[in-house]
């Protein structure tokens, strides 16, 4: 299947948040206070997407401080939070955007993602994703949820498209080895 998929033509890269970015758990303090752990492995994977030209688009079922937050830190140009019907809403967001299927690439870890998945040109998910979205991905990542599956999916679709060695030099003076 991966040989169908026109990786040159991808723009759009749509992340589940829970279990995706993160390792799905919900911390709560005895304030009521939401925390979440977040990768650094997959901030740097948003900004090598980024320098690319893939915009980064968060779609989450849930609503969170700590998503809002740490999308503003990757300047991620599209966060959708607390969205029930993700396959609806991606595809009324793919036609006011006019984004093609061709044109875009989804992670997810739940059922919740699998409708949307089937939306985009090809899908990936963490290792430890339910049985049902491992079955019907493209891409099954070596990396848990919140431990560097959205890195390990933007070097794979970077280098794929042939560039991932210049968006590693641009952004960090160096490329990777064995590139």
């Amino acid at each position: 299947m991966s040989d169908l998929i026109k990786w040159e033509k991808i723009r759009y890269l749509v992340l589940d948040v829970d279990g995706t970015m993160t390792d799905g758990g919900v911390y709560l303090d005895s304030q009521g206070n939401e925390m979440k752990k977040f990768s650094i492995k997959d901030g740097a994977g948003i900004l090598l997407l980024r320098q690319g030209g893939i915009a980064p688009v968060i779609l989450t079922g849930r609503e969170s401080l700590c998503v809002a937050q740490r999308a503003k830190e990757l300047q991620i140009p599209y966060v959708f939070q607390n969205v029930k019907r993700k396959k609806e809403f991606l595809r009324e967001f793919f036609r006011e955007h006019q984004v093609s299927r061709e044109q875009a690439a989804y992670i997810g870890d739940d059922l919740n993602d699998l409708g949307a998945m089937g939306l985009t040109a090809v899908a990936a998910c963490p290792r430890d994703a339910v049985s049902e979205v491992r079955k019907s991905c493209s891409y099954i990542l070596k990396s848990r949820g919140g431990e560097g599956a959205v890195r390990e999916f933007a070097e794979i679709l970077l280098k794929k498209q042939g560039i991932l060695a210049s968006c590693q030099e641009a952004l960090w003076g160096q490329e990777a080895k064995g590139e």
